[in-house]
């Protein structure tokens, strides 16, 4: 993979007089749009140099300083790069075809506190269909990235597909709390899905569930999703509606992981009552 490579050296670009933007002239290749993506995550982690303003915003309620932070960097160069954007804090901008479905921060709480569990997102869009994804964990610097049918790596590693495990052996990573036990080996709330999704596919948890009520946006969890899916786990939203969603103001339920264990999880989350 690419890191850090210049976006002027990935696309042959165009700009407009005084107007400082960038727009793609050419085919866009899956590895040319992931290296751009790795390097607006480069971008969002050095916006982190020097930061010490861990704390609310004022703008909304949850939103905090680094939220900003983080966007403003990932804007940059996803912007001159020639993408649209649909980010969690700044809404939709542009109108290309690709568009990078962005959280600049997921468990922006966790980091306030500091809990080591909060990362970058981002899953690039075409049409319907994802293309390409990054998840950066702030914490440890590992780095996940998966191209459609091109698989899935963790620091460039290829990740293998697992077998899955039989439901009472999982352990099931979860946001908020079910009414009842499922059945799983153990649980483990961590308040971050994007990582959540990672750690299913790596194979640090054996599932994951939302067994809150329309409270993630894409951006929560299409990067982990589609990095899921490149290791062979199923991915689904609990009431069969489109994962793949470009409103802003669109909150899905998804439901992750293999086998035996992701039909019983999602048959139960489906079971439960609104909450």
């Amino acid at each position: 993979m690419i890191r850090g490579a210049s976006l002027l050296a990935v696309w042959p670009v165009r700009v407009p007089g005084g107007q400082g933007r960038a727009w793609f002239s050419v085919a866009v290749t899956d590895d040319e749009l992931l290296a751009v993506v790795h390097e607006t995550v480069d971008a969002v982690v050095a916006s982190f140099d020097g930061h010490d303003d861990w704390g609310l915003s004022g703008g909304r309620d949850g939103q905090y300083a680094a939220d900003l932070v983080a966007d403003s960097a990932a804007l940059f160069v996803l912007q001159n790069a020639g993408l649209a954007v649909l980010s969690e804090e700044s809404g939709r901008s542009g109108d290309a075809d690709l568009v990078a479905v962005l959280d600049p921060l997921d468990g922006s709480t966790n980091a306030s506190r500091p809990l080591p569990w909060f990362a970058t997102s981002i899953c690039v869009v075409d049409g319907d269909q994802p293309r390409v994804a990054v998840v950066h964990d702030h914490a440890s610097g590992v780095r996940w990235d998966a191209i459609t049918g091109g698989g899935a790596r963790v620091d460039g590693a290829l990740l293998p597909r697992r077998a899955p495990v039989p439901l009472n052996e999982a352990i099931v990573a979860i946001n908020a709390l079910p009414s009842r036990n499922p059945g799983w080996g153990q649980f483990r709330c961590f308040g971050a899905a994007a990582l959540d999704l990672c750690a299913v596919a790596d194979g640090r948890f054996d599932a994951y569930v939302d067994y809150d009520v329309d409270a993630l946006g894409p951006w929560d969890y299409l990067g982990g999703m589609l990095i899921c899916q490149e290791t062979g786990a199923e991915v689904a939203d609990a009431f069969d509606r489109p994962l793949v969603t470009l409103d802003h103001a669109a909150r899905r339920t998804p439901v992750a992981g293999g086998g035996e264990a992701f039909t019983a999880l999602l048959a139960a989350r489906r079971s439960e009552s609104d909450r």
